[in-house]
């Protein structure tokens, strides 16, 4: 018996997805738990444009973060700090304040969450890179400059 899947069902698929099964199965753990529906013609033409939307949005989502990387790509985001006479920081540079300040430059918003960069406790210049979208990441550098 052929389902369309509600929720994801871990020894089969994904939510969306459509799947061959026993029909005891279906009948009595997948349909009264509500993890599945049955599989006709109208169900099919659904799940069939809900995964055709899904495709589109997922490749304008692409195509905005590589637009974005292009923008970020070879950039130099300048961070000031206070520090000691001895070049040390107080405190570190993090995530976030890099995120703030290539947003600042770049107009859009950065999510400090997908921002890598090394550990930052001295002045001076250093890679950074910044994970858009899966498959897509720009590399840019951090220059941290006293306050």
């Amino acid at each position: 018996m052929k389902v369309i899947l509600k929720q994801d069902v871990k020894t089969i698929g994904k939510k969306d997805e459509i799947h061959e099964v026993s029909d005891g199965y279906a009948r009595n753990f997948l349909f009264p738990r509500g993890l599945a529906a049955p599989a006709d013609a109208n169900a099919l033409n659904t799940a069939r444009t809900k995964s055709e939307a899904k495709a589109h949005h997922e490749a304008e989502a692409k195509a905005a973060a590589e637009a974005l990387a292009a923008k970020i790509k070879d950039q130099t985001v300048a961070v000031k700090v206070k520090g000691g006479a001895s070049g040390k920081l107080y405190g570190k540079v993090t995530g976030k304040d890099v995120a703030e300040a290539l947003g600042r430059m770049i107009g859009a918003e950065i999510d400090k969450k997908k921002v890598e960069l090394p550990s930052i406790k001295e002045f001076g210049s250093y890679d950074a890179q910044v994970r858009l979208h899966p498959g897509v990441a720009a590399s840019f550098k951090v220059k941290v400059e006293e306050l």
